[in-house]
């Protein structure tokens, strides 16, 4: 028979029906217990956070931590920021380390890698960690800022940390492992939030940059993802061809699925909201659109770096919420959030296609006062344009 393009698209889809879409879930979420914040002065911020991974049935993650003496002044007066006066919510931070025996409940460890002496890579800031196993050892990426993020922008590329346990100690590279683009590349002021998977027994490394965005177009910019690709963790890395190969999505969040490779794009693109999938990790195409997805997710995903081939996808993780805090006490916090986008998982109650929320959360995406002006004035302009032709008759 004939088909539509909407009826012919349900074949693009790894299943017709989405209930049966092994790339589709609904997401739940949970509070993390054990993680103070100065009861949410805004002084301390988390956020950011890795892949949880096991080891010796014990959970750890590492996350962007900020331990201020004040909360952020905000990018807008980042020439205002000091030495202990941060900026933004990501600025004069370090990457913290916390252990869990059941994914609920944290103990933090304390700093993992501190910011470095000036002028080494992440003297003013190092944020936004992901953890890599390889061949015994443990790797942590992270941005490496080397000024107040807003002055410019924040601009800033990766680098890497090494240890033989995950309870460290982190011997740093000091140094700059995967850098921006040159002039004019999509990527020549950025490279943030790497995410290492072990894909076709070499490291893939893909990572966003927001392009034409600072600083003087913020409002005109957009997001892509890169991927850049080592035979060891140090590099030397090259960048894919085809880079971006992601349009959509602002945080990177990539997993082993079956063959290829499955990502979370959230946030930023016209594709965002939507789980993708590339057999071959460079050419995704949209698996499934959801709703609510997780933030800055890090998934626990225990074959990330086992290039099985044959990836059985993820059931939990943790993500942050960046709007905690009240107004002049900005601050994030960790949580838990969990999924059936599992190979070997079935919950039902996570593939319904329907999420029903009370009134007041629909009213709390209200009007602001410049609109609800601009619609009256419109209406004014209604109501004298009527009461002229009721004159004219």
């Amino acid at each position: 028979m004939e088909l539509s393009a909407a009826a012919d698209r349900m074949f693009d889809y790894p299943a017709p029906r989405v209930q049966d879409n092994e790339l589709f879930s609904q997401f739940k979420y949970t509070p993390l217990k054990g993680l103070d914040n100065h009861d949410g002065d805004g002084t301390i911020t988390r956020r950011d956070p890795s892949r949880p991974i096991l080891v010796d049935g014990q959970y750890h993650v590492w996350y962007t931590k900020r331990d201020t003496a004040t909360p952020p002044i905000g990018a807008s007066r980042a020439s205002e920021a000091t030495d202990t006066i941060p900026s933004t919510d990501w600025d004069l931070c370090e990457v913290w380390h916390a252990t869990s025996a059941d994914g609920f409940t944290w103990e933090e460890q304390g700093v993992a890698v501190a910011r470095p002496p000036q002028p080494i890579p992440g003297w003013r800031s190092v944020a936004t960690p992901e953890i890599l196993v390889w061949k015994g050892k443990y790797y942590l990426y992270y941005q490496a800022f080397v000024q107040a993020s807003g002055l410019k922008g924040d601009w800033c590329a990766v680098s890497i940390s090494t240890a033989d346990s995950p309870n460290g100690p982190w011997t740093p590279a000091n140094k700059t492992i995967i850098h921006t683009g040159e002039e004019g590349d999509w990527d020549q002021d950025a490279v943030h939030d790497p995410f290492p998977v072990v894909y076709q027994g070499r490291i893939h490394v893909y990572y966003k940059a927001a392009y034409n965005k600072w600083p003087d177009v913020r409002d005109k910019y957009a997001v892509g993802h890169g991927l850049a690709v080592a035979d060891d963790p140090l590099g030397p890395y090259q960048k894919h061809r085809l880079n971006p190969v992601m349009t959509s999505g602002h945080e990177t969040t990539y997993f082993p699925f079956k063959k290829g490779i499955a990502a979370l794009a959230i946030k930023d693109g016209n594709e965002r909201d939507t789980i993708q999938y590339a057999d071959d990790g460079v050419n995704f195409r949209i698996a499934s659109v959801v709703s609510l997805p997780p933030i800055a997710a890090g998934p626990f995903t225990p074959d990330a770096f086992t290039n099985s081939g044959n990836g059985r996808g993820i059931t939990w993780g943790l993500c942050h919420f960046t709007n905690a805090g009240t107004p002049g006490k900005g601050h994030s916090i960790l949580a838990r959030f969990d999924c059936d986008l599992s190979l070997d998982w079935d919950d039902p109650s996570l593939k319904r296609s329907g999420l029903w929320f009370r009134p007041d959360v629909y009213f709390k995406q209200a009007l602001s006062g410049a609109q609800r002006k601009r619609i009256a004035k419109a209406n004014d302009v209604v109501i004298s344009g009527d009461q002229a032709i009721d004159d004219a008759k």
